[in-house]
């Protein structure tokens, strides 16, 4: 990644839902694909306001878990960022367990997205227990191996950058809409790479996205991509709202029985109050990739530095 001015760096934050949007019509067409709101689909750079955290909450006792937010890609942060918690860990207590719990999106908008997934299904991690969430991004990745036709859709918010990790070349179908035979030629070019991708794609990684879990419950806290659905139990949450979900889960005030921990909604930084500690600080533009060090009653942060 370029070496950037803080100035510009922000100013590519504040520009990050941008990145993603497309014309209203679009945005019709993936919210229908979808079956879901405009707002899940569009990515909102959220400027959090200071929040205090007084309420206590317990990691399970003789566990120490690193919670980490939305890598889209960026496997250099990856690693700078797993050799902090590796050194953090060396620090813990003899016999304490130490746990990695990844909140999802590991790929799309990166080129290193396959890098990503070589590097979380790797040797690296073995002295941890590992647990991966899915995110939407990972589930449109499934959505794609069996249905050529939302390639199209999927490019528009990162897909392409993943297809280009694995090799493939989204096809450029700006004109499809031209003709019918532009139409037709469109289709043709996302069969020819659908079926490419189908059968390239290594089998380790198509269990890795397949056995990626919705969320996970250690002491009082609750991991999950995207967040949860005031008012509904746990066990009620559909499996959408917890890829998906943004203002209704953000902007609620009451509180859920566990802290929940997720990303999926990029912020400047880290926030954390009594209700969830949100860890998605955008670093694939950023630079800055961020986890949560949840041990006993302590919360604290590490991240990397934009270079």
């Amino acid at each position: 990644m370029p070496k950037l001015t803080q100035q510009i760096q922000k100013s590519f934050i504040a520009r990050l839902a941008q990145l993603t949007r497309s014309t209203t019509s679009l945005r019709a067409r993936m919210r229908q694909g979808f079956n879901a709101p405009a707002d899940q689909v569009e990515t909102t750079v959220r400027q959090e306001p200071v929040a205090v955290a007084p309420r206590i909450s317990h990691a399970p006792d003789g566990e120490c878990i690193y919670a980490i937010g939305d890598i889209h890609g960026r496997c250099d942060l990856l690693e700078r960022l797993v050799e902090q918690i590796e050194q953090d860990s060396e620090t813990l207590p003899a016999g304490t367990k130490r746990t990695l719990i990844f909140l999802g999106d590991y790929i799309d908008r990166g080129l290193q997205s396959r890098d990503v997934i070589d590097f979380l299904i790797g040797d690296r991690l073995k002295e941890f227990r590992t647990i991966f969430l899915m995110g939407n991004h990972e589930e449109a990745l499934l959505r794609f191996l069996s249905d050529a036709g939302f390639g199209k859709q999927w490019v528009r918010y990162g897909g392409g950058e993943t297809l280009y990790s694995y090799g493939f070349q989204p096809p450029n179908t700006r004109s499809s809409l031209t003709s019918h035979e532009a139409m037709t030629a469109a289709q043709k070019a996302w069969e020819k790479v659908w079926t490419g991708f189908r059968e390239r794609l290594p089998d380790e990684h198509l269990n890795f996205y397949n056995s990626l879990q919705s969320y996970h419950v250690a002491g009082d806290y609750l991991f999950v991509h995207a967040g949860m659905r005031p008012d509904v139990p746990l066990e009620q949450q559909s499996a959408r709202d917890l890829l998906w979900i943004r203002d209704e889960f953000l902007d609620d005030t009451k509180e859920f029985e566990h802290i929940v921990v997720h990303g999926h909604t990029p912020a400047e930084g880290v926030f954390r109050d009594n209700r969830r500690i949100g860890l998605d600080t955008g670093a694939f533009i950023s630079g800055r990739l961020s986890a949560a060090k949840l041990f006993k009653t302590d919360v604290s942060f590490l991240e990397t530095s934009p270079v």
